[in-house]
């Protein structure tokens, strides 16, 4: 397959470059509106750079790789599904639901493939908690909870554009707290009700806040379902060396994952270790092959635009 990078704005476009160029695909080349961004992903791959998006697209590449700031998403994908494109990007898809509904009616009008970047669904011992819920073995399901940070923040490490808020759309929650809605998602669909906290914890000598648009760091979303069930959904850029942590709780037991074992118990004292199923290739490396990985579809990339939406919205009542 050949490849275009579409945007270099975001860190993991070079890890989808590297992915790429691992799994025997071309790279054509990469465009950013940021020529310090194309030129220093460029650089370090050994790629092409193309001089405009139109010349990307008029380019022999079969598919793009969307690394993009998020709030110009929708726009240069509608414009790679005009062209025939076929689509990966990152998450989220777009900062609303206009936006996601005019790249669904251009990937449907033009017959491409999209995928999302979901991989926390292709972990083995996430893969073995959704399992044990389809299975039966919990009954019905009351209470899920993921937490996952890093020190992006407190340790200085973040790029300074993932503080930029009309570019990123919000901070810690919009970003890595996508990972928590998408599980979340997926194992109790869509939620009935939000109820965010958003704090900033880095701040300088003066108290002030560190990044200029005042993006949280620090941030927890409580959902709740008509079921009765409450979901949980933590993160922040302010602490390190947290492990992942995904609980479910359900009327006949309660599962609990690191994200590299997971358990069943039934008695808190006597937890029984969950076989985990044979690890499945992620979504960019399935994408790579011509594959469309299920779970990081069009409907789901919606639903997690619409959970953002919850969130944040919740804040601002």
């Amino acid at each position: 397959m050949k490849v275009a990078i579409l945007g270099a704005w975001h860190v993991h476009a070079t890890d989808y470059t590297k992915a790429a160029l691992e799994n025997g695909c071309e790279v054509v080349g990469v465009w950013d509106e940021r020529e310090d961004f194309k030129h220093a992903l460029a650089q370090k791959h050994h790629i092409p750079e193309f001089e405009t998006v139109e010349d990307l697209l008029a380019s022999d590449c079969e598919a793009v790789i969307v690394c993009t700031a998020t709030n110009k998403h929708a726009d240069y994908m509608v414009m790679a599904a005009d062209a025939k494109k076929d689509i990966f990007t990152e998450k989220v898809l777009a900062l609303t639901v206009e936006d996601c509904l005019r790249v669904k009616d251009a990937v449907e009008k033009n017959g491409v493939r999209f995928v999302i970047s979901f991989p926390w669904k292709f972990n083995p011992a996430y893969l073995a908690l959704k399992n044990a819920v389809d299975s039966g073995k919990l009954g019905k399901i009351n209470y899920t909870r993921f937490r996952n940070c890093h020190s992006g923040s407190s340790a200085h490490w973040l790029p300074a554009h993932f503080y930029n808020k009309e570019e990123c759309g919000g901070g810690a929650m919009i970003d890595l707290g996508a990972h928590g809605m998408y599980l979340t998602h997926w194992i109790l669909g869509e939620p009935m009700s939000y109820s965010s906290t958003f704090t900033h914890f880095c701040r300088d000598e003066q108290d002030a806040v560190i990044n200029p648009d005042a993006i949280e760091d620090n941030a927890v979303t409580v959902m709740t379902y008509e079921s009765g069930a409450i979901a949980i959904n933590e993160t922040g850029f302010v602490t390190k060396g947290c492990k992942e942590t995904f609980e479910i709780g359900g009327e006949n037991g309660y599962l609990v994952s690191d994200g590299v074992t997971a358990t069943f118990a039934v008695n808190k004292f006597q937890p029984e270790s969950l076989e985990l199923p044979k690890a499945e290739e992620k979504p960019i490396v399935q994408f790579l092959k011509g594959k469309t990985p299920d779970g990081c579809g069009m409907d789901e990339a919606i639903a997690l635009t619409k959970m953002m939406i919850g969130a944040y919205s919740s804040i601002k009542k």
